[in-house]
């Protein structure tokens, strides 16, 4: 009995559905493979307000892209939301919108749904570990939820270091409430959000699932307190639907 649950507990996690066409294994969420396919439907569906804060950061980067600009789009994904920032600065002489994620397939999806655009670039890398340019803009777009706790400080770090003196860092995230009555509000509220989305029950547990460890949110304060040892001081949120939030960090 014992052989045969070791050789039980040996076998990799199957996959589960997680709805679009994606599978993904407990605590195994990966944006590699097939998922770019059908990310961009994907993550609609998943996210309050996806396509809003997009419109509200294109908004916002009107104050900060000027002629000669370097804005940057960490874990690019599908481009979308760098396409629409290329597309409106298009006009200025200079501007530079650089994507980096480090999934080739993300790339390569985003090259297909966004096309070559002038002035924008995609570049496979780790956002840890590149070597910016001085920047004016920075956007990271639910994503730095996906770095890792232990060197979430560093990224921090190395994004204040390189914006201009008055450029900007728009991070959007999910965001974990601070308690846990408020906590439990927050994930019916989402729950409730997928469902009206035509996720079906096994679905979202399935995605949640798959997020252990590799999805891990702060609390609004828990972001605040990360910019502020960056370095920034004048901070505020832009978009706030429960399970997510907008800020905007000005050096």
């Amino acid at each position: 009995m014992s052989a045969q649950r070791k050789t039980l507990g040996s076998r990799p996690p199957a996959a589960t559905s997680v709805g679009d066409g994606i599978g993904a294994a407990n605590a195994g969420w990966s944006f590699s493979g097939e998922v770019a396919k059908s990310f961009s439907a994907h993550v609609r569906r998943s996210v309050p307000l996806y396509d809003a804060g997009h419109e509200l950061v294109c908004h916002i980067s009107d104050y900060f892209v000027q002629e000669d600009s370097v804005v940057y789009d960490l874990g690019v994904s599908t481009a979308t939301l760098l396409a629409k920032l290329t597309n409106r600065h298009r006009d200025k002489r200079g501007v530079r919108c650089i994507g980096i994620d480090r999934e080739p397939a993300m790339l390569k999806q985003a090259r297909l749904e966004q096309g070559e655009l002038s002035g924008m670039e995609l570049v496979c890398a780790d956002i840890n570990l590149f070597d910016y340019e001085m920047t004016d803009l920075v956007v990271a777009y639910y994503t730095v939820q996906f770095v890792a706790p232990r060197i979430r400080q560093e990224l921090f770090n190395r994004i204040y270091k390189a914006l201009n003196w008055g450029g900007a860092f728009i991070l959007f995230e999910k965001v974990r409430a601070p308690d846990a009555r408020f906590q439990d509000i927050c994930s019916g509220i989402h729950t409730d959000f997928k469902l009206e989305n035509g996720f079906d029950a096994e679905e979202i547990v399935n995605k949640t699932r798959s997020l252990k460890g590799v999805l891990e949110p702060f609390s609004t304060q828990g972001n605040l307190d990360l910019l502020a040892r960056a370095g920034f001081v004048d901070v505020m949120t832009i978009m706030k639907h429960i399970p997510v939030e907008g800020f905007l960090a000005v050096k």
